[in-house]
């Protein structure tokens, strides 16, 4: 009997041995990490997932109960935490001041990032993950093991707990929901195979583009820009953001300028860097603080959407967060859309 996995109580984390250690069961943590990270939107709260995988299966060896195969009960145990974490944090979503987006995943381009890190830049872009937030608790678990994890369907039934016939027909449904999303570049970027080519153009997109922005050369800049380029800001009504999307691409350059030229005010900087699979960059201040990510979405090497996390609920796992942007004891976004990023 391989046992069902038990959800680790929060007071036994802490007294648990360090099973993520162990040889035979370390090489799944990247897999782990990927899975709550797609069903959070959150790396604090996927590395804690995570980790009460890993407890939950010292607890079960512990109590006598047979584990023979480790990667599947840990698969399990992650996914049905997701799941839970999912349903509690309804309610905070629903609240959510302006634009959401995930916390950016970063893995710089001139040092290795954690390796969980590494393996999710590929799986799960941030316009994926939106368009995630729009299904339930379940589908999302179901959608996501399917599309992005190619489980096949025996599988996932086994890791959610339901028929195959059950999630066949929930793979359907969210599939029809993501569809209605409307955005192909969004559930393509999931699925876009990273290639030594690709990543070189990508880099080499970024760094003309960012310092092309840097420079104020906006007829550079019109020939890498589609022309309904979208800016997502994302401040969590705690930090300079729009209030809402903003398209066009003159618009869209305009504003963007604009922050640049606010950042060489105050002396901001900017390192090129992978963002959930896509090229990017993190901005500091002058005392090398984060201050917000940038994402870029492209497709036939056009830019698509620019998204920029500024919260700095979602930054603190990058370092130190500037107060450059922070509203104090704002309860909302800025008014002005030209107000931050």
């Amino acid at each position: 009997m391989r046992g069902s996995p038990d959800e680790p109580n929060e007071s036994d984390t802490t007294s648990a041995p360090d099973v993520a250690e162990l040889p035979e069961v370390a090489e799944y943590r990247p897999l782990l990490f990927s899975i709550a990270y797609g069903m959070t939107g959150s790396v604090g709260d996927a590395e804690d997932l995570a980790q009460d995988a890993f407890v939950g299966l010292t607890r079960a060896r512990q109590a006598g109960t047979v584990v023979a195969d480790p990667k599947a009960y840990l698969t399990t145990a992650v996914t049905r935490l997701g799941i839970n974490y999912l349903r509690s944090a309804r309610v905070r979503r629903e609240t959510y001041v302006g634009d959401w987006l995930p916390e950016p995943v970063v893995v710089p381009l001139d040092e290795p990032g954690p390796a969980e890190h590494a393996e999710l830049a590929d799986s799960l872009s941030m316009a994926f993950l939106v368009l995630l937030d729009t299904l339930s608790p379940t589908e999302r678990a179901v959608f996501m093991l399917r599309e992005a994890f190619g489980y096949g369907y025996p599988e996932v039934a086994e890791v959610t707990g339901k028929t195959e016939a059950n999630c066949r027909q929930i793979f359907a449904r969210a599939r029809q929901r993501i569809a209605a999303g409307g955005d192909p570049l969004a559930r393509d970027a999931a699925y876009s195979p990273s290639s030594p080519t690709r990543r070189a153009a990508g880099e080499q997109f970024a760094r003309r583009f960012f310092e092309a922005a840097a420079g104020g050369d906006m007829d550079a800049l019109l020939g890498m820009v589609a022309p309904d380029v979208v800016f997502h800001g994302d401040g969590g009504g705690k930090a300079t953001a729009i209030g809402e999307p903003m398209a066009g691409r003159e618009r869209v350059l305009r504003f963007l300028l604009g922050l640049f030229r606010r950042g060489q005010f105050v002396n901001a900087y900017l390192r090129l860097a992978w963002v959930n699979g896509q090229p990017g960059a993190v901005v500091y201040d002058a005392g090398d603080r984060v201050v917000s990510v940038f994402e870029l979405d492209l497709a036939g090497g056009t830019l698509q959407a620019i998204r920029s996390v500024v919260n700095p609920d979602k930054l603190g796992h990058l370092g130190p967060v500037s107060d450059l942007a922070r509203l104090p004891g704002a309860a909302g976004n800025a008014p002005e859309p030209d107000a931050g990023g």
